[in-house]
């Protein structure tokens, strides 16, 4: 398995804040937006933030704010994401992103192009409560059609069996280190019922643990963190 440090990682990608955005011609693209914030202390960093999506104007745009994400396990108290769904001809998105991304109270901020692959559809939106767990990837490209089989065969038994929904599971826009790496990262973002629920999923016995095990043996790297929807 190839190691990946983390935050070299998420410094690169970061720094593509501004590249052109890829056109696609037939799918809902997104952006997510991991973000560094300041706050007074005491204060919940997303408080204002959330007051900035709300002015932003995505509708006007071309986009739709999906979801606003704050820290349960895995981030800084200050950290927070942002997903928002755009029309792939939305010629207001990079402006609108990049005064997002220089909003007051934002220290810094990672973005990263997205596209969905099985999940989720145009019209899909993220349910209210419980938690929702960010859980990156990074796997061989030429991989790419049997790791998104795989989820798509585990997703079945997991959803039936426990208290949770796949929102989405993504691709993001290659780097150019995924380039020459040869590589595709993916972003999977799922809402559990409680902690306990996802701790309770990772039973080996089942028929989606086995196909997710299956999937392990073609990931590279991966690493989880888990949030709480934050209403815009």
């Amino acid at each position: 398995m190839t190691a990946i440090d983390r935050r070299r990682w998420l410094a690169a990608a970061g720094a593509v804040l501004l590249a052109p955005a890829a056109k696609a011609a037939e799918t809902r693209v997104y952006d997510y937006l991991l973000l560094d914030l300041d706050a007074a202390p005491g204060a919940p960093p997303t408080r204002a933030f959330a007051d900035h999506v709300r002015a932003a104007g995505l509708d006007n745009a071309g986009g739709t704010p999906l979801g606003l994400f704050s820290p349960q396990i895995g981030w800084h108290a200050r950290q927070a994401a942002l997903l928002v769904g755009w029309s792939p001809d939305a010629k207001g998105r990079d402006k609108a992103m990049a005064a997002l991304a220089t909003a007051p109270g934002v220290k810094s901020v990672g973005r990263h192009r997205l596209q969905a692959t099985a999940r989720p559809s145009p019209t899909d939106r993220l349910k209210p409560g419980g938690i929702y767990v960010h859980r990156w990837f990074v796997i061989a490209t030429k991989d790419l059609a049997e790791f998104v089989e795989l989820s798509t065969t585990g997703w079945r038994d997991f959803e039936a069996r426990f208290d949770t929904n796949i929102f989405g599971l993504f691709t993001a826009e290659q780097t150019a280190a995924d380039k020459a790496a040869g590589q595709t990262r993916l972003l999977l973002l799922t809402r559990y019922k409680d902690h306990g629920v996802w701790e309770a999923s990772r039973n080996p016995d089942t028929a989606a643990m086995a196909a997710f095990q299956r999937r392990q043996l073609i990931t590279r790297d991966t690493w989880n963190d888990s949030t709480l929807l934050v209403p815009l």
